[in-house]
């Protein structure tokens, strides 16, 4: 059986949503632990990124990383220096370097992520922006590749601001496990 495309994948989640496609997509390949972005459908960037050390799943509290169709609600550090450490989405004015504390700061960039399938990663005690998932930049740039974070995804710094300037509020963004990793939903 041959594969689908990332495109193709979302485009059936927006026809069976009734919601038009974007034309840009982020893509998120937990099992590959890879982050893809299209723009116009070609691909502009591919790189390892790191879901969460939990595995996967929507419940509040859980740490892990949620599946799904979502979209980027909401860009912060726009301008920060690289490195910039952020704790509840405010810029601390520190920027973080070797030997510093901290076991997996943001830092950089962040995208904030809204869910858009209800029962999936939209709803009470499963959602997505309530639970404060985001794509940001990392200390832990040697742990890329890996699952190694509380639930959200994360990038070395460069490829977050260079993500960041190329992906526009609104976004789409696919993140796609096994179906062998999927924790059962919340009731």
């Amino acid at each position: 059986m041959q594969e689908i495309s990332p495109m193709e994948r979302v485009r059936r989640v927006c026809a069976d949503l009734e919601l038009n496609m974007s034309e840009d997509l982020i893509f998120v390949d937990i099992e590959k632990q890879t982050l893809a972005f299209y723009k116009k459908s070609e691909p502009m960037m591919n790189c390892a990124v790191s879901t969460s050390r939990f595995g996967i799943g929507n419940r509040e509290n859980s740490y892990m990383t949620p599946l799904g169709l979502h979209y980027v609600e909401e860009k912060i550090g726009d301008g920060a220096t690289p490195g910039t450490i952020f704790r509840s989405r405010e810029n601390t004015g520190v920027i973080w370097t070797e030997g510093m504390e901290g076991e997996n700061q943001m830092l950089s960039r962040i995208l904030r992520l809204r869910g858009l399938e209800p029962g999936l990663n939209v709803g009470p005690g499963i959602d997505s922006y309530d639970r404060y998932i985001y794509i940001h930049g990392t200390n832990r740039e040697d742990m890329l590749g890996k699952p190694a974070s509380h639930g959200c995804v994360c990038m070395g710094n460069n490829d977050v601001i260079r993500l960041f300037d190329m992906a526009a509020e609104g976004t789409f963004v696919y993140i796609q496990g096994t179906e062998s990793n999927i924790e059962a939903p919340a009731e």
